[in-house]
């Protein structure tokens, strides 16, 4: 008897709940309940069942992982909330001065929860309605690269969250930060099996992690041994109820939980990895202790890690303590010591930056730290080249800084062994001739952009992906056309035409139209790139986005004395002299005339409507009939508020609509002022 199409869509539900079932038992808990071949006739079956009802096929299906066709690039796609970096160290006593300063602004006992610090590529996945939506590479902070394809092949990332422990409900959105990695073991047979290949082996883990999670083709991603592991809420929301509920992150007061513990544990239930060996320490002593465990057991772990964080465990407390720009004032990143090697230092060259700044450079032996051929390392400047006492030939100890930059520690001692004589740093720039200064232990070429070497490292950063992002102008380009004469200046990039590429090696006729084309298109642009492409001392991509928001427009900012910068939240007094400078200075300041003469069109960011709601605060419970939650959150931002989890004395107003939670009650023990929707939306108006 045939079955009904109900009954078949019955089958296909229940198989991809079974399947669901041991992917998590097998890739998360690691205790795999049936045999491959068991779980292979399940898989089989329900890839008959979506190929002749196609109907039938969703997204969360477990079938879904094979990957998709390949894109023609990756889309940029902005964050739930930030994804900031972390303050780190490598001494104990930084390590402690954070816990004094966390105990000085939290009002009572203090407990950190502390985890591993995975050493792969971070991500950020997000849920709506528990399935997949995106997954978003952490890029600069505030915007990444959009890798859901990638992403539904690693089998630890959950297509569809499980129903929550305790009856945790599922949130209507879940923004999670985790880190992809490849394990040791996996790594090492993958490369193996590129050797055999004939192919070249990749470095190590985490660039191997990184290129396989930014494949334009995700079929090529499923064949890379990935692994996801979250740790972090950046936000959640939770569908309306007669239970507690509202909108919030990490960087609030609350998520719903009262601990990060609590939050972690949600994760778990919904069927998230998480790091082994996460602990509760109510004692900074404890957290060291774990430190040392750690690094004793480092060399034996089937992953790497560069340290371990400390997180303040109660959430309530966080948004007191805050963040800067860059960095959680409630989160610390333990580091370990570097690993270090010794080989030999065969030669000094000297390397000219984009401001002019000469840095010796020691070109060395070919030696492995900690997974990853070293072959040379900066010596800064002439004060720590003469301070260090290296030499050409010398046997030097070296070191990774952070696991990631090579770095020279010092001279290893070879008695009996004659040594050359010491580097000086030279009279001249090594590129252009032109005399050099010296400025504090900087050594600075004079010639600024007629120094080569400056012309060149200025366009790369002007054109960088955090500036102009003009796509097919790398280093190697930038140097052919300065080389042979075609820049002189950056404005002389809006000046070329495909005649003029046509003439450089390497450059035929599809490539030379296509890079003209994507030049002129980059004179549309946001006004923060501009202004962080320009490459003013002190000012990162953050930096710029706040001095965009700021003045709206770049001959305002250019006329902008020291004294007006520093009201800027986050300009202090040597950042706003950086940028006064720059902008005073003669040359600087024709050179970006000669830019903008070519026809250039600076975006400012979106205005927000009016500062009307400065200072104010509003909590949400209940549900709103004819505004979303995410929307009104929206619209009290755009007026200079803000939107907040949970009551306290200092509320501005509750927000009350249908069926509010327990909120409602405490705003009213707090005196709090409760709008209904309607007088919400009439404060909006007004």
């Amino acid at each position: 008897m045939t079955p009904t199409e109900g009954e078949v869509r019955r089958r296909a539900d229940r198989l991809r709940a079974e399947i669901r079932r041991h992917d998590h038992l097998y890739h998360v808990e690691d205790r795999p309940e049936i045999s491959d071949g068991a779980y292979d006739r399940l898989f089989r079956e329900l890839q008959a069942i979506e190929e002749a009802f196609p109907h039938l096929l969703t997204l969360d299906s477990p079938t879904q992982r094979v990957g998709a066709d390949p894109l023609s690039e990756l889309p940029v796609v902005p964050h739930v909330v930030p994804m900031l970096s972390l303050d780190s160290s490598e001494s104990a006593e930084d390590l402690r001065r954070f816990d004094e300063r966390v105990r000085k602004a939290v009002d009572g006992p203090v407990e950190y929860l502390v985890e591993p610090k995975l050493d792969g590529s971070s991500l950020e996945v997000v849920y709506v309605d528990g399935v997949l939506d995106r997954a978003v590479t952490r890029g600069n902070g505030v915007e990444g690269e959009g890798v859901t394809e990638n992403a539904r092949t690693i089998p630890s990332v959950p297509l569809r969250l499980r129903a929550g422990r305790d009856q945790l409900p599922i949130p209507s959105l879940l923004a999670v930060r985790g880190e992809v990695l490849m394990y040791l073991s996996s790594f090492e047979e993958l490369n193996r099996g590129r050797v055999e290949a004939g192919l070249e082996p990749y470095a190590n883990p985490r660039n191997a992690a990184a290129g396989a999670l930014r494949q334009l083709d995700s079929r090529i991603t499923r064949t890379r041994p990935l692994e996801f592991f979250a740790f972090d809420i950046l936000d959640v929301t939770w569908a309306d109820s007669g239970t507690e509920d509202g909108e919030a992150s990490a960087n609030e007061e609350a998520m719903g939980f009262d601990t990060d513990e609590e939050a972690v544990e949600a994760l778990r239930g919904w069927g998230l990895r998480l790091p082994d060996r996460t602990r509760k320490v109510a004692d900074i002593d404890d957290a060291i202790a774990y430190h040392a465990e750690f690094a004793r057991d480092r060399d034996d772990l089937d992953y790497e890690i560069d340290g371990v964080v400390l997180k303040l465990n109660a959430l309530a407390p966080r948004a007191a303590l805050g963040s800067t720009s860059h960095h959680p004032r409630w989160a610390f990143a333990f580091k370990f010591a570097p690993r270090q090697e010794v080989t030999r230092l065969e030669r000094i060259t000297v390397q000219v930056g984009r401001t002019g700044k000469l840095t010796p450079l020691a070109l060395l032996r070919p030696v492995e730290v900690g997974g990853v051929t070293v072959s040379r390392a900066s010596l800064h400047n002439r004060e720590e080249l003469e301070r260090k006492d290296v030499r050409e030939g010398d046997l030097v100890r070296i070191q990774r800084a952070g696991d990631v930059i090579p770095q020279v520690v010092e001279r290893v001692e070879e008695p009996g062994r004659q040594r050359s004589e010491p580097f000086r740093m030279p009279e001249a720039c090594p590129r252009c001739g032109a005399a050099v200064v010296e400025k504090g232990p900087f050594v600075v070429c004079s010639n600024r952009l007629g120094c080569p070497a400056q012309l060149e490292r200025g366009i790369e950063h002007f054109v960088s992906r955090g500036g102009l992002d003009i796509e097919g102008l790398g280093s190697e380009t930038v140097a052919l056309l300065v080389g042979e004469g075609l820049v002189r200046e950056p404005a002389d990039l809006f000046d070329l035409t495909p005649a003029d590429l046509l003439k450089l090696d390497g450059f035929a006729e599809t490539r030379s139209r296509k890079l003209v084309e994507a030049i002129q298109s980059a004179k549309k642009t946001q006004l923060a790139r501009f202004i962080y492409g320009l490459g003013i001392p002190e000012v990162g991509a953050t930096v710029a986005r706040v001095l965009a928001a700021e003045f709206r427009d770049l001959a305002i900012l250019r006329e902008a004395a020291a004294e007006r910068l520093e009201e800027v939240e986050g300009i202090g007094p040597i950042m706003s002299e950086k940028i006064t400078e720059f902008f005073n200075d003669d040359a600087r300041a024709a050179s970006v005339d000669a830019i903008l003469s070519k026809g250039f069109e600076l975006v400012p960011p979106p205005e927000r409507e009016s500062r009307a709601l400065e200072g104010k605060s509003f909590v949400f419970t209940g549900r709103l009939d004819s505004i979303t939650r995410s929307e009104a959150k929206k619209r009290v931002e755009s007026l200079g508020g803000r939107v907040v989890s949970s009551v306290s004395s200092a509320t501005g107003y509750l927000v009350r609509g249908e069926r509010p939670g327990s909120k409602a009650k405490k705003a009213e023990e707090l005196d709090v002022p409760v709008l209904d929707e309607q007088a919400f939306l009439r404060l909006l108006e007004e």
